[in-house]
């Protein structure tokens, strides 16, 4: 859904300064959850709060978030599969968060055209799953647009990080809309949700809003829990009662972050 690019994997590097955490990464590195979300998750989703800003590859600075109402979905670090091999990329700009921040490890996974193997599926795992110890980590999420192709590889993937990170670990994925619609080949995945990515979506943005609009919702129990959004494109209504991921392009401010939770206050 998003992009990025690199190799290596390093340990993660943390200095700290007054109540504020800084991740120096040149390394690799909500309250209002109420009932109404998907059945659907496992206990340990339901740390995360009702609205979560994604920090992509850039220098972010988001002390002011507060954590009692806010999580931070950060990019940790890019895997990129190219010919049979696993390269890992860790992030490459500073964050800095909060002491008590909740954080959610994000890895996005670029794949080349080759034919993809267990032995990657395997060590893209134990990658992944390696985030989860980081410091305020309270979830990982894994940012992969599979093609028809590389599905079964993404399903191997998503079986062996449950196994290496265990049954209580918040494992999320981001979503094509078009998966959660009518397709089921994310019945059964072992993971605790899948956000539907409502924006750049080119051709398919006029169906998704007019079944959404109606009242319909989508056919993946997994995609009823979250929805992926972002501030520069606006929607005609949307369900309430998700856990919203928000994107943002340009760097988060802690007025950007109110005029979100003001607008979005109404669908919840």
């Amino acid at each position: 859904m998003f992009s990025d690019s690199g190799p290596d994997l390093k340990i993660p590097a943390t200095r700290w300064r007054g109540r504020a955490t800084i991740f120096t990464l040149v390394f690799v590195g909500t309250t209002l959850v109420g009932a109404r979300l998907a059945t659907r998750t496992g206990s340990g989703i339901k740390r995360l709060p009702a609205l979560v800003l994604w920090a992509w590859e850039r220098p972010e600075d988001l002390r002011f978030v507060r954590s009692d109402h806010t999580a931070i979905a950060y990019l940790a670090e890019t895997i990129q599969l190219r010919e049979g091999e696993v390269h890992v990329r860790p992030r490459l700009q500073p964050l800095r968060v909060a002491d008590d921040a909740k954080l959610v490890a994000v890895v996005r996974v670029e794949a080349d055209h080759n034919a993809l193997n267990h032995s990657q599926a395997l060590q893209s795992a134990a990658a992944i799953a390696r985030n989860a110890s980081l410091p305020r980590v309270v979830a990982v999420q894994v940012d992969f647009d599979a093609t028809l192709s590389q599905r079964a590889f993404y399903r191997d993937l998503l079986v062996d990080l449950r196994r290496q990170v265990g049954a209580e670990e918040p494992i999320s994925i981001t979503a094509l809309a078009s998966w959660c619609m009518d397709d089921d080949w994310l019945t059964g995945l072992p993971i605790n949700e899948a956000v539907p990515m409502l924006f750049r979506m080119g051709a398919g943005t006029n169906e998704v809003e007019t079944r959404l609009a109606s009242g319909r919702d989508f056919r993946e129990p997994l995609c009823r829990g979250s929805l992926g959004i972002s501030t520069d494109e606006r929607w005609r209504s949307l369900p309430g009662g998700r856990r919203l991921y928000v994107f943002n392009p340009q760097p988060w401010t802690e007025h950007t972050e109110q005029a979100v939770l003001w607008e979005t206050h109404s669908w919840r």
